[in-house]
């Protein structure tokens, strides 16, 4: 969602939050352990992009003394003004991923992070990230699909990123919390008026027979739910996952894919991350072409990374769940003020998908 390139800026280095500012940026880099004896002396602007939800800076560092181990760029992560209010949390999310989760995963799976910070009084936060502007880049432009090679070193990249969680037993104990029942009524529950809100939005553009489906698939919710409350085959989600939030390596034959943009991270079924990226994102011709393939993929290097009990016909099942679960986004991304070009698209898609697959059956 927020990885969207909107616009595209040159801003001075007076216009930087204090957490740019040399000194910061010293103590910073110290924490960080990149830096023994030497000092920022100078911070300056490359670029500065305004993306969907978020602001990406690219800073370029100049240090006084030696400072071999410092990167000499850094990305600077923010909230845009217009999301900072609404979507605020989700900034204190990412901020604990790349600050507590990440250090714990294997590396060269995410972009390194160097620092960050939520700021409670201030309702604002920031991110200090590695920079792979020279290494990688996103597969494709917005909203163009990936190529097959790439759709699946994208997929790849998930598959261990997942592996790297697979039923860890800190999960919902010291990393992340699990939602009990009452709290998934109470989402349902929440998910129902905004639904209502949306379809009378739309008017007849929300057919009588989709209409159906939801009004199907919230009275089933707490069956449908069952899956995820069985506590088996969950992990670290992505939240997130289209194939824009990852980079790949511009060198052939490198498979050192990141994954980025974590503010929707959370215990779930691993397969609402293929979902999201495949069916959610997708149109018929082309997920016809890529969607077994890749699920085959993802499922083989699961278990190349350790995950056993997993079978293929259990990662099917997962899957259609999480297609049928996705017609839920659009109505959640239109709560939280995202463009109804993105979200028209989504709705469009998702019930394509859910009608290739028989979703509608798992409503019965």
């Amino acid at each position: 969602m927020s990885s969207t390139d909107i616009s595209s800026t040159d801003v001075s280095s007076a216009d930087l939050p204090s957490a740019a500012a040399p000194g910061a940026l010293t103590s910073t880099m110290r924490e960080a352990g990149v830096l023994v004896s030497g000092a920022v002396t100078n911070v300056s602007v490359i670029s500065d992009r305004s993306m969907l939800v978020s602001r990406i800076i690219r800073l370029g560092l100049t240090y006084g003394g030696a400072a071999p181990d410092a990167p000499k760029t850094l990305i600077l992560k923010l909230p845009l003004p217009a999301f900072a209010k609404t979507m605020w949390h989700d900034g204190r999310h990412e901020v604990t991923f790349y600050r507590e989760l990440a250090r714990m995963m294997p590396t060269r799976l995410v972009p390194g992070c160097y620092g960050g910070a939520f700021d409670e009084d201030e309702t604002t936060w920031h991110l200090l990230l590695e920079d792979l502007t020279d290494t990688h880049q996103t597969a494709t432009q917005w909203p163009l699909p990936p190529s097959v090679p790439h759709a699946e070193a994208i997929v790849r990249a998930l598959a261990r990123l997942h592996a790297a969680w697979w039923d860890d037993p800190r999960l919902g104990v010291t990393i992340g919390s699990l939602a009990t029942p009452e709290d998934t009524t109470k989402h349902s529950g929440l998910f129902a008026g905004h639904y209502q809100r949306f379809a009378d939005l739309l008017g007849d553009r929300l057919s009588a027979e989709r209409r159906a489906v939801y009004d199907r698939f919230i009275a089933a919710s707490p069956r449908l739910l069952q899956r995820y409350h069985a506590r088996r085959n969950l992990s670290i989600a992505h939240g997130d996952a289209h194939v824009w939030n990852f980079l790949v390596p511009l060198a052939a034959g490198d498979n050192d894919v990141r994954a980025f943009d974590f503010d929707r991270w959370r215990i779930n079924v691993p397969a609402h991350d293929l979902a999201y990226m495949i069916a959610l994102h997708q149109y018929p011709e082309r997920r016809a072409v890529i969607e077994r393939p890749l699920l085959d993929c993802y499922h083989r290097t699961l278990v190349a990374h350790g995950v056993a009990g997993y079978d293929r016909a259990a990662l099917d099942a997962d899957y259609r769940f999480a297609v049928l679960w996705h017609i839920t986004k659009p109505v959640w991304q239109w709560t939280v003020n995202i463009p109804p070009v993105i979200w028209w698209n989504h709705l469009e898609r998702i019930f394509l998908a859910v009608d290739d697959l028989g979703c509608r059956e798992l409503l019965d």
